[in-house]
Order: structure tokens, then C-alpha cells, then sequence
């Protein structure tokens, strides 16, 4: 089970890479979005930083997987 996953995990991770939507039937979908830079506040100090841009990988359950858990 572990290298079906590992394997799964793997492709994946190429794909998005790729900019490739992932959409698993009746799961959901996986894509990958842009996050632009920003300007944060560190809790401790109140210190004003700069967050990089970065891209980020996004998740949208499917219609199915949204009526088992509701």
C-alpha cells in the first residue's frame, strides 16, 4: 500500500508541477494557484515582514465526497 501511495504521491507531484489539473472522480480535484507576495506581521514582535510569492496546491472536493460528509 505504501508504494501505490508513494508512486500516486509522485506522479502527482509532477503533474502539478506541469501546472496539470488533477480531478480523481467523485474525490475532488487538485490544481495548482499563484499566491502573490505580502506583507505579514511577525506575533511575537509586531514586526512588519515581506512574504515571498510562492505557488500553493489546491484542493475542491467533489460533488460526492461533499454529500458523504454533510
Amino acid at each position: 500500500m505504501q508504494l501505490v501511495f508513494e508512486a500516486l504521491a509522485s506522479t502527482m507531484s509532477t503533474q502539478l508541477k506541469k501546472g496539470d489539473r488533477i480531478a480523481l472522480v467523485g474525490f475532488g480535484s487538485f490544481s495548482v494557484s499563484a499566491r502573490a507576495a505580502r506583507t505579514g506581521r511577525n506575533p511575537q514582535t509586531g514586526k512588519e515582514i515581506r512574504i515571498a510569492a510562492k505557488n500553493v496546491v489546491r484542493f475542491t472536493a467533489g460533488a460526492d465526497l461533499s454529500k458523504k460528509v454533510n
